[in-house]
């Protein structure tokens, strides 16, 4: 065992939120769908979204039975809206090859339409109970700063940061899960990328980041989330016009929401490419 095990375990057991695909009864499914709204969003804004998920859909065959124009305006507000696409793609893969059950191994996970590496090793840790390394932003940091002495992790997973957290996953998998989605835990509550409350920390003592004094991070640039005026903007007023209509859309609506011709237009086209959007008329839209 990890001198780290032990603090951040008890730590997770006291500090834990309570959140409903965390709770004894939640299904995979539910496990399943939090991942999936989690990319990337914060937990406050996909509560109400899951709990409105999981009501009109409880299982993979409801999705599927649906079309994907209503799992993207289901999806709502919480952007990157082809992880709906990708969601309903994943729960169809269930219905059509795993009798409409979430499959149980990383191997089976993996193999479904828009799971990657870390979604599989996420359902089968927290819904499975199973030992994997799961690398999400929040634990590469901890794992960064605790045991690499560095502010923040690299772009992306190394093989080398891959072999470090395996190294760090106790032998027991059910201690491994729970270890899994503890570190995870820590890094969204304490150690977290803007103001990490190293006063409230359990390792505090042991880590190599604080004992060398906090020093900045001195790597390749981190990227900012831009907003107003960009692209992703102007697709999220489009996306908006499509859901709230509930039927055909026309243009003229999208451009009483944006009104500059050139970038509405290259965003409405990079939505018919994404499958988001379907042309209906000549100058007509609907969600697909």
């Amino acid at each position: 065992m990890s001198t780290l095990h032990a603090p951040i375990l008890d730590w997770f057991d006291e500090q834990a939120r309570d959140l409903p695909w965390r709770r004894p009864e939640a299904s995979a499914w539910s496990v399943v769908v939090s991942e999936f709204m989690l990319q990337q969003t914060p937990v406050n804004r996909v509560l109400p979204v899951h709990d409105a998920w999981m009501r009109r859909w409880p299982t993979p065959a409801s999705l599927a039975s649906e079309t994907t124009g209503e799992a993207v305006r289901m999806w709502g507000r919480l952007g990157y809206p082809r992880r709906a696409l990708r969601l309903h793609a994943a729960a169809t893969a269930m219905v059509e090859l795993h009798d409409g059950e979430v499959p149980r191994t990383y191997a089976e996970l993996i193999s479904l339409p828009g799971i990657g590496d870390y979604t599989a090793a996420a359902v089968a840790s927290f819904a499975f109970g199973q030992r994997h390394v799961v690398l999400d932003t929040n634990v590469r940091r901890v794992l960064a700063r605790a045991v690499e002495g560095v502010e923040f992790p690299g772009t992306s997973p190394t093989r080398a940061e891959r072999d470090a957290a395996a190294q760090l996953l106790p032998d027991d998998e059910a201690t491994a899960a729970t270890w899994a989605v503890a570190v995870m835990e820590l890094g969204a509550l304490v150690c977290t990328a803007k103001s990490p409350r190293c006063d409230a920390c359990p390792i505090s003592d042991q880590c190599a980041w604080l004992k060398a004094g906090r020093p900045a991070y001195d790597g390749p640039p981190r990227r900012g989330q831009a907003w107003d005026g960009t692209d992703r903007q102007c697709r999220g007023r489009l996306m908006a016009v499509l859901r709230e209509a509930h039927g055909v859309v026309h243009v003229s609506a999208l451009a009483a929401v944006w009104p500059e011709t050139v970038q509405r237009e290259r965003c409405l086209a990079s939505l018919l490419a994404d499958e988001l959007v379907v042309q209906v008329g000549d100058e007509t839209y609907a969600l697909p």
